[in-house]
């Protein structure tokens, strides 16, 4: 699967538990919809951490063509 569209479904969906969260009249409602959003949020934490290692990744530190002999 798609890392992208994961999280671009896990975004929508953050989206659409804040509004839910946001129109909730009592207290239990808004407590499962912060549990929901907790998990979603805790989710995408996930695929931006991975991002993150992804992009300080740099092949160009391990392996430097200067070092090679010709």
């Amino acid at each position: 699967m798609d890392p992208e569209k994961i999280m671009d479904g896990l975004l929508k969906e953050l989206n659409s538990a804040l509004r839910a969260m946001a129109k909730a009249k009592n207290v239990n409602e808004k407590e499962a919809h912060s549990r929901i959003v907790k998990n979603l949020s805790d989710s995408l934490g996930v695929f931006f951490s991975l991002a993150k290692g992804m992009m300080s990744f740099d092949s160009d530190d391990d392996f430097d063509t200067e070092d090679i002999p010709f």
